[in-house]
């Protein structure tokens, strides 16, 4: 089993944060599906984050997986690009079973807390413009719309937070 990562946010004794392993990729995959298929009428196909090939990116990306009392309830997919002075947010998700009880909030300053730790001072991230519900959580976590553009085939708007 992968050693819990240090965190002082992580208020709950039954809280656990740890880098994703391989076996936790049906984990993942099962609650980005549960997480983002609601959109796929609006979007009109099934958003990136369920399309994503996790098990390549476990080489590629920094994944963390938050559990309770060793239930996954959520994930973190953080990449830093080389040049870049920020850490981009490739996914946060929360199982919608476990939505509304502060584990997205979790998830996001641990990213902040490691985008410090790894010397930037920022974080990135998008959302489908379809994602409405998104773009007025960000804003109200401190990020500021930077772009709006299409790739990949879909219409993303991007953010971007200054860390202190």
């Amino acid at each position: 089993m992968a050693k819990a990562l240090p965190n002082p946010l992580l208020f709950s004794p039954n809280l656990t944060l740890t880098r994703a392993q391989a076996n936790d990729v049906p984990s993942i995959q099962s609650m980005v599906n549960a997480a983002y298929e609601k959109y796929i009428p609006r979007i009109g196909k099934p958003p990136a984050p369920m399309t994503a090939d996790y098990p390549s990116l476990l080489t590629t990306h920094d994944i963390f997986i938050l559990r309770t009392s060793q239930s996954p309830v959520g994930a973190l997919v953080l990449q830093h690009d080389p040049g870049s002075d920020a850490i981009k947010i490739e996914n946060l998700v929360v199982d919608p079973s476990a939505q509304g009880r502060g584990y997205g909030k979790v998830l996001m300053r641990y990213a902040e807390d490691f985008a410090r730790s790894r010397g930037s001072n920022a974080l990135e991230l998008y959302t489908n413009v379809k994602m409405f519900e998104n773009l007025g959580l960000y804003l109200k976590m401190g990020f500021v719309e930077t772009a709006r553009r299409e790739e990949d085939g879909f219409e993303r708007v991007y953010f971007r937070k200054e860390l202190e």
